[in-house]
């Protein structure tokens, strides 16, 4: 497990960790309340990785896609029965990686089980910023 605390101006320091120790093919669960800044490290990640279309939260879409490597999902509400049974499981088929938005523990168990890297990282306020507790033991070395 690893913490960082960065300020939103020191955003992009956490998106060069995660992008800098995670492999080409994850899964990078976001959680923390609501306007905690799970779509802004989203859209660091985004930057990180080159993507310069505007990132926005899929939250009436689902997904959004930025390129072929990067998917961005909200899962907000949303019963992981509705998920699977609209298709969007599949989706992590694609090769790159995907970016889930209050995906259940349900789901990140079921995705570890069937051989997907999945990290978790939960947002959460922290004086002036936020606190990213990033749980992957392969994100520590």
């Amino acid at each position: 497990m690893r913490e960082i605390v960065a300020s939103l101006d020191e955003i992009q320091k956490v998106a060069e960790y995660l992008c800098d120790r995670l492999p080409a093919d994850t899964i990078l669960f976001l959680r923390g309340d609501v306007a905690a800044g799970k779509t802004t490290l989203t859209q660091a990640i985004a930057k990180a990785k080159g993507v310069t279309n505007a990132v926005t939260s899929p939250t009436f879409s689902l997904q959004h896609c930025y390129g072929e490597t990067l998917f961005h999902y909200d899962l907000y509400r949303l019963e992981d029965e509705v998920f699977m049974q609209m298709g969007l499981y599949e989706e992590f088929e694609r090769s790159g990686w995907h970016i889930v938005e209050w995906g259940s523990d349900r789901l990140k168990r079921f995705l570890e089980s069937v051989g997907y890297n999945v990290t978790l990282v939960l947002i959460s306020p922290y004086k002036d910023g936020r606190k990213y507790t990033i749980e992957d033991t392969d994100a520590d070395t």
